[in-house]
């Protein structure tokens, strides 16, 4: 075989492993870009396409997993159903950028690359400028959180000690800006209002002190903000957590307030405000019982103090009965 065929060889599998890749990763082929691309001919293309479809097909009937190249008419190009990687495609892709920037819980330079990476892997290069010019005058005006704390490692690793069922020391600045040492039992991590938080239930043996509960709140859980952990050991002892007493996040995030614990309670209110669905929204347990002129009546459980603060930033339009 001639140098030149050797070479033509090379530049046809290369051109078959970058197509191969491009489908893996749930972007769509262009045959006329992609035979701009690698300076080919349409047939060239197509010739890989066909390979590329009888190879999926095979890998099906190997393994089990039915994977099909498709054409698909609305985008006129070819796509891999399902592909090897599932990314976000543009829309979504810009909805959560849209929803990091928002919700201002992360220093620049932690939230920042994130935005990038997202950007770069599942954006189409030719779409990228677009998307780094729908939220450049967010990123310009971008707030940081005032705790200025990096939190992605300390998330990451308090949520092993939660997954493991390890106890945790930490060094926690309380509101009021004194420091306590505490053992704690992490059960969740969630975010709220600007703020990342681990949810967790006091060791008080181990911990050496007598914690002072509101009556009826000392089964459940205490909320830490992350950024106010100054220092955490994750430590060698495991806690049990039966599976009746189990805490469920999901459950819990319906029906707490701006992150304050304490007991469960129901609450009952006259709602007299234009938007009823916003009242349903903040609150994912709220129930309509009535409607009249009066109003909406309004059930909801919830957590803890924190639904007074948002009661009183309703003024006039909620009614507590």
């Amino acid at each position: 075989m001639m140098i030149t065929d050797l070479k033509d060889t090379k530049i046809a599998k290369d051109r078959l492993l970058n197509m191969y890749a491009t489908l893996a990763e749930g972007k769509a082929l262009y045959k006329a870009r992609e035979a701009v691309k690698f300076n080919c001919s349409l047939r060239s293309i197509q010739r890989d396409i066909e390979d590329l479809r009888s190879f999926f097909a095979n890998q099906s009937e190997a393994t089990g997993v039915v994977q099909e190249l498709i054409y698909d008419r609305k985008l006129n190009a070819y796509r891999l159903v399902p592909p090897l990687r599932n990314l976000l495609n543009n829309e979504e892709t810009f909805a959560v950028l849209k929803i990091l920037l928002e919700s201002r819980s992360l220093t620049e330079a932690e939230l920042f690359p994130i935005l990038q990476k997202l950007i770069t892997c599942c954006v189409p290069p030719d779409e990228q400028n677009r998307v780094n010019d729908l939220i450049a005058n967010e990123k310009f005006h971008y707030v940081e959180p005032k705790h200025k704390s990096k939190l992605l490692l300390k998330m990451w690793e308090l949520s092993g000690a939660l997954r493991e069922h390890k106890l945790v020391k930490v060094i926690y600045m309380r509101r009021e800006g004194k420091e306590v040492t505490r053992y704690i039992k992490p059960v969740g991590i969630m975010f709220s209002e600007f703020y990342f938080y681990l949810v967790a239930f006091i060791d008080e043996e181990a911990s050496g002190e007598k914690i002072v509960y509101e009556p009826g709140s000392e089964s459940y859980p205490t909320i830490y903000r992350i950024d106010r952990i100054k220092e955490y050991t994750i430590t060698d002892k495991h806690f049990s957590v039966p599976y009746q007493d189990r805490f469920e996040e999901g459950e819990f995030r319906q029906r707490v307030q701006f992150m304050y614990g304490g007991k469960l309670q129901k609450i009952k209110f006259w709602y007299k405000g234009p938007s009823v669905e916003a009242v349903l929204d903040r609150l994912p347990t709220a129930k309509i019982l009535q409607h009249d002129d009066n109003g909406y009546l309004i059930s909801a459980e919830v957590f803890g103090k924190g639904i007074d603060m948002w009661l009183r930033s309703q003024g006039d339009m909620v009614e507590r009965v």
